[in-house]
């Protein structure tokens, strides 16, 4: 264990202190909601970090699997009535445990370094791996493999995993979208897209939706072809220096200056991308150009709308769908109103409210790998609720979730719900509707 101060010892004590332990935040937490335990809340998990900083409680391994029971799904910052920010406080914890390394362990460090250090920081190393998986599983080798009954050999966890692992997409972003794509008509806007990591492997069809989108509605887009991670896999698991980093690099890859917007369509990552300013306040190199980015990140339901997004004339070949919210695009970053908005400007497209619709369905990043059990419950919390809108379709605007979604129904035969796609698609196919050409 580190003598040196606590992380959480160094933020401004008065975020420390501004939890006044009133409780709203209780029926919104899914862990206490599961335990009704007071350390598994929001407000509880506040006071252990408190006890840190204050010196009176060490960042224990205790300590370090209640931080990561937690989702940091950010409910408990939609219901708090006096505005803590549990998001920062959340990652500083996390932090410090990775500091003192409470948690470490052989297995867990190798994995650490593997992802988090090398995969998610070097895109051209990710996207290797990526085309690899990708040969894997359209030669046939996968399905060979599964039905071999090799996998049997495999430890426990890698054995439930291995049914998770995404299809890799036939080609990536840079594959479908042009660096530079203009507007048929007059052009009114010039934004850049942010393309992702996982999107940019497993979904980059969504990507180039999102792009037709924009092009339908008179914006020239900018869009890099190979792109960092924007960080937010490394913020919510500690590694704050590599957040920075990806941060940096972010920043240097876009004029930001000459767009005027930056264009994120994941809700995880629009939720960190819009926070470059607080991660990098103390860099002097960079704390300026991070406002000026900061000011720009527009999630595209937010940017549509406020816009004024034009209304396709033909429907999107669906009739009905629901909604899940991601929890970092309604919680983290107040989105909520605008994804319906945009689904009820498509003609004859019937929107079903969805029972709990801001409760984390378990994805959570990767709390579906680290905490499996609590992350099964939470999808079949979901499962159940989208079972009773009797929508084919559920509409989601994050990576995570749409996984997390396509895993759950496709391990539920009969299911109604059988199709998982974002907002921004089913406008795309709108459009594309519209003239043949």
């Amino acid at each position: 264990m580190s003598a040196s101060p606590s992380l959480l010892a160094t933020l401004d004590y008065a975020v420390l202190q501004q939890c006044m332990h009133c409780g709203m935040c209780l029926p919104t937490c899914p862990t206490y909601d599961e335990t009704k335990r007071e350390r598994h809340s929001p407000r509880g998990r506040i006071a252990l970090m408190r006890a840190v900083a204050d010196g009176d409680l060490q960042a224990s391994r205790a300590f370090a699997e209640e931080m990561y029971y937690c989702l940091g799904c950010l409910a408990c910052e939609s219901a708090c009535p006096a505005g803590v920010d549990y998001g920062s406080l959340f990652e500083t914890a996390r932090a410090e445990v990775e500091r003192v390394g409470s948690a470490a362990t052989p297995q867990r460090s190798f994995w650490r370094w593997l992802t988090l250090r090398h995969l998610f920081l070097k895109p051209g190393l990710l996207r290797a791996v990526g085309q690899g998986l990708r040969l894997y599983q359209r030669s046939g080798a996968e399905a060979a493999v599964r039905k071999s009954g090799l996998l049997r050999l495999l430890p426990a966890s890698l054995q439930r995993l291995e049914p998770q692992t995404p299809t890799i997409a036939a080609a990536f972003s840079s594959d479908l979208i042009s660096p530079q794509e203009r507007p048929v008509g007059a052009t009114l806007r010039r934004v850049a897209l942010l393309t992702g990591c996982v999107q940019d492997l497993v979904f980059p069809d969504i990507n180039r939706d999102t792009v037709d989108v924009l092009l339908a509605n008179g914006c020239e887009v900018f869009t890099p072809p190979v792109q960092p991670c924007c960080g937010s896999l490394h913020a919510h698991n500690g590694d704050l220096a590599a957040a920075r980093e990806l941060a940096r690099r972010q920043l240097d890859l876009f004029p930001v200056d000459e767009l005027d917007a930056l264009i994120t369509n994941a809700g995880g990552c629009g939720s960190h991308l819009k926070k470059y300013a607080h991660l990098l306040a103390e860099d002097p190199a960079y704390a300026a150009r991070a406002r000026a980015w900061d000011a720009k990140v527009q999630d595209i339901h937010q940017f549509l709308l406020a816009t004024g997004c034009r209304p396709p004339t033909a429907g999107c070949g669906e009739s009905r769908v629901t909604y899940h919210e991601s929890c970092h695009l309604c919680h983290g970053q107040k989105i909520t109103r605008q994804p319906r908005d945009l689904l009820r400007l498509i003609p004859g497209l019937v929107l079903e409210e969805l029972t709990e619709s801001t409760w984390c369905c378990g994805s959570a990043g990767i709390y579906n790998i680290t905490q499996p059990e609590q992350s099964a419950k939470l999808l079949q919390r979901k499962l159940d609720h989208l079972a009773n809108t009797g929508a084919p379709t559920v509409a989601t605007a994050n990576p995570g979730c749409h996984l997390q979604l396509q895993n759950g129904l496709a391990a539920a035969p009969g299911h109604p719900c059988q199709s998982v796609a974002h907002p921004v698609t089913l406008l795309a196919r709108a459009y594309r509707a519209e003239s043949p050409s």
